[in-house]
This record gives C-alpha cells, sequence and structure tokens, in this order.
C-alpha cells in the first residue's frame, strides 16, 4: 500500500496560511473587546455612566465564564468534539453577543431613567443590556480563543509552535490598537459611539466566515491524520475522559502558570479599559479625542516584539527568564505611573512602550510552556481551566478599580456632588497604580517559583530547541 501523501501541516504555506484565518478571526475579536475601553469619558459624558457602571461594564465579559463555569465547559467541549464544532460555537456567541451591545447604545436612550437589579448590583437599562451582551460576547471570545489556540497546537506542534502562537497574538493585538486609537476619535468626531460599535459587528461577522474557512481546511487535514494512522497501524490516541481533568489540576505546573495568567493579565487587560481616562486626568494636554492613541502604544509593541519572543523562545528556550523579565516591566509602567510627579507625556509614551514590551514577553513563553507541560489530548481542557482562573482576575479588578475611582479617588466634579453625569470630574489615578504594581510583584514571584519548578521536574521551558 502506497504511503499517505505529506500531510497539509507539513506543508508551510498551508499551515501559516490556516494560521492567519483564525489570527484574523481573533483580531476581529481583540477589536470588537476593545472597542469601548477607550470610551470611559465619552460615555460619562453622552451617556451618564459613572466610573462604577463602567466597571461593571468592565467586569461582565468575564461573569458567565466564572458563574456559569462556561470556560469548563467550553474546555470540556473541545477536547471532547474537537476544534470546528467549539470555535464555529464561540464565533456565533461573539457575534450575537456584540449585536445586544449594539443594540443598547443605539436604540436604548441613554436619558431612560429605568434601572435593572441584578443581585445586589443596580444598573442604568442602557448599561445593563450593554453588560449582558458583553457578557455573552465574553462566552464566545474564550470558547474561540481556546479552540484556535488547540488549532495552533495542532497545525504548529513540533514545528514553529511558540512563533506562531507570538504570530497570532501579535495579529490580535493589532486589532486592539486599531480600536484603542480609531474609536474615541470616531465618537467624538459624530457625538455618540453607535458607529464605532456597528464597525466591530460587521468585522465580527467577516471574522466568523473566516472561521468556517479554516474548518474546510481542518476538516482536510483531520481526514488525513486518520488515514495516516490506518496505514502505520497507529492507534487513535486515547479520547480525553473526566480523569484528565484530575490529572491536570494535580499538576503543579498548571497552577502556576494559571495564576501567573490571571495575576498578570490582571495588571494589564483591565488597564486598557482606564488609560485613556488615566490620561486625560494625569495629563493636562491630553484630551478624549486624542486619548485612545496613548493605549494603542501597548498591543503595537506587542505586534513588533511577539513573534520576537516567541522565536527566541523556539530556538534557545528560555522560557521562565522571558516571563520573570516581562513581569519586572509592568511592575515598574505601574509604579511609574503611581509617581505623583509624572506629568510628562514623553514619560507616559515611554512607559506605554516598556508596558506593550512586557505584555509581548511573558505571554509568548506562557502559553507554548502549558503546551510543554500538558498533553495535546488535555490541552483543550487545561487551557480553558487556565482561561477560567484568568476570567476571575479580569471581572473583578475591573469592577474594583470603577468602585476605588468613584469612592476614593474623585479630586472635583461640578456643585451639587453628584456623579450622575460626571462631566467635570476628575480622577486622581495613584492608588488605583498602586492596585497595578502589586499584582506586577506577584507576577514576577510566580514566574521564579515556575522556574524553579522547572528545574525540579524537568518540563524543558528553558531548554534549547533540538534540530
Amino acid at each position: 500500500m502506497d504511503k499517505v501523501k505529506k500531510l497539509l501541516r507539513d506543508s508551510s504555506k498551508a499551515r501559516w496560511t490556516a494560521l492567519l484565518i483564525v489570527s484574523f478571526v481573533m483580531f476581529a475579536a481583540y477589536l470588537a473587546s476593545d472597542v469601548y475601553s477607550p470610551l470611559k469619558t465619552i460615555l460619562e459624558e453622552n451617556n451618564g455612566w459613572t466610573s462604577t457602571e463602567y466597571g461593571y461594564f468592565g467586569a461582565a465579559q468575564s461573569v458567565f465564564n466564572v458563574f456559569l463555569g462556561m470556560l469548563i465547559f467550553s474546555g470540556l467541549l473541545l477536547d471532547k468534539k474537537g476544534i470546528r464544532l467549539t470555535g464555529s460555537l464561540g464565533c456565533l456567541l461573539m457575534v450575537l453577543g456584540f449585536a445586544l451591545k449594539y443594540y443598547a447604545v443605539a436604540y436604548i436612550p441613554s436619558s431612560d431613567a429605568e434601572s435593572v437589579s441584578l443581585f445586589s448590583w443596580t444598573m442604568k437599562k442602557q448599561v445593563f443590556w450593554a453588560s449582558f451582551g458583553f457578557a455573552v460576547f465574553g462566552t464566545g471570545c474564550e470558547m474561540a480563543g481556546i479552540s484556535i489556540s488547540k488549532a495552533i497546537v495542532k497545525w504548529f506542534s513540533g514545528k514553529e509552535l511558540a512563533l506562531a502562537m507570538a504570530v497570532q497574538l501579535s495579529i490580535a493585538r493589532l486589532g486592539s490598537g486599531v480600536a484603542l486609537i480609531f474609536s474615541p476619535m470616531i465618537s467624538e468626531r459624530l457625538n455618540n459611539v453607535t458607529t464605532t460599535v456597528m464597525i466591530g459587528l460587521v468585522l465580527m461577522i467577516i471574522g466568523l466566515l473566516g472561521f468556517f474557512v479554516y474548518c474546510l481546511q481542518d476538516k482536510k487535514l483531520d481526514k488525513q491524520l486518520k488515514a495516516q494512522a490506518l496505514e502505520e497501524g497507529v492507534k487513535e490516541e486515547s479520547s480525553f475522559s473526566m480523569k484528565d481533568v484530575k490529572s491536570i489540576i494535580s499538576n503543579p505546573g498548571f497552577w502556576i502558570i494559571s495564576v501567573l495568567c490571571l495575576i498578570f493579565y490582571a495588571a494589564v487587560s483591565p488597564f486598557f479599559k482606564f488609560t485613556s481616562d488615566l490620561m486625560v486626568n494625569k495629563f493636562n494636554d491630553v484630551t478624549p479625542f486624542y486619548s485612545g492613541i496613548f493605549p494603542s502604544l501597548i498591543p503595537f509593541g506587542c505586534i513588533l516584539f511577539s513573534p520576537l519572543f516567541g522565536a527566541i523562545y523556539d530556538k534557545w528556550g528560555k522560557g521562565t527568564r522571558l516571563m520573570i523579565i516581562g513581569a519586572l516591566a509592568i511592575t515598574v509602567v505601574h509604579v511609574g505611573f503611581g509617581l505623583p510627579g509624572v506629568h510628562q507625556i514623553w514619560v507616559a509614551v515611554i512607559l506605554l512602550l516598556l508596558l506593550g514590551l512586557g505584555y509581548a514577553m511573558l505571554p509568548a513563553a506562557l502559553w507554548p510552556s502549558l503546551a510543554k507541560i500538558m498533553p495535546q489530548k488535555q490541552y483543550g481542557t487545561a487551557i480553558a481551566l487556565a482561561f477560567f482562573i484568568q476570567n476571575i482576575g479580569l471581572m473583578l479588578v475591573p469592577m474594583a478599580i470603577g468602585w476605588v475611582l468613584d469612592k476614593y479617588c474623585v479630586l472635583s466634579s461640578f456643585a451639587g456632588g453628584t456623579v450622575s453625569y460626571p462631566d467635570n470630574i476628575k480622577y486622581d489615578y495613584t492608588l488605583p497604580q498602586i492596585i497595578f504594581a502589586a499584582m506586577g510583584v506577584c507576577a514576577i514571584i510566580l514566574s521564579f517559583a515556575l522556574r524553579r519548578l522547572d528545574r525540579k521536574k524537568g518540563y524543558g521551558l528553558d531548554k534549547e530547541k533540538k534540530d
């Protein structure tokens, strides 16, 4: 019997084409996720949102993933049913959730005094439905994200895995950069946020169609893998079982990476949502129109450096060293922004570029390290559990920062003392920056702990790649 021809993933052109397709999906997802991030000041001025309400909205992205365990369900579904079904469902949920966010800001009047109560939280009707849409979107985004991560492992395992993951991160964060720069400009120019949100919705629909194209390629690869296994008499890898969950959660490397993921992303991603407002409040020459340019420096730093650090990890290892330096960089940045005497825009630019460097460095080593620690059949559930833990921080930290700003950091407001329409409120961001810096210190400690565990267990996170 003739041997099966070369696998589709053995073709450099085929696997990099597959990577570009799924990367565009995440580009659209990140753009949609961050399209509101630089709009805090505009939402306060035009829609009457408070910092606390904005914090609730920012936290909503992770609510279903945490409280309903949707990420755990997604991981189990991914390992049981595969990339195509899980990823398609995730993309559909993203489109549905983002459409609901658009409906909230476009068709529910900001002047509507009716409020909605959920447990102990009371929000304006517009804020509630925008937050609910963000929660649905967040469920789909993480579901698609873990599917695409497993797809990259499937296509690039034994090849340029760290580089491929880094390239995907770079393209995704290009979406964040585009959203951060242009979202406030469009919204300020048109005096509303609806047009910006509509652009995000259109891109999400294109991303959904793009994932369907990827599914065609993935199906071809699966047929080849089954045919190859039959020819070579190789038994198909046993399917995932619940025993594998016990194996995952008993792995100390998994726990260090997961908690590091929680701390690191909680120190960076929620900061995106407040950076524009921080710039307007701390630097007198910054207006809302241009405020989105500054946080955009963070993802653009990732775009430039993530592939470089991924290539370094592929060739020379040094995974835990990259994590330590990345965690140190974000700590220095948050300390810098918290210093009361820092009001020069050029200093802010340097700090944000440094944050982009750290944001590129640590994740470029973090996710390939998880792939080294976990068997491929367990990877979907492992990364889903890691994302679940990460989402706890992504949910709680924006809520905490928004509450801290309203409770302890108001410098001045218009006569009457109310914060219903806080167009003249000024905030002192020192305390929030102390909170972010403390998380950076914890990330440094965890990176050193992973380095020590790697030496003990022999995961190979710092080993040079052998040709």
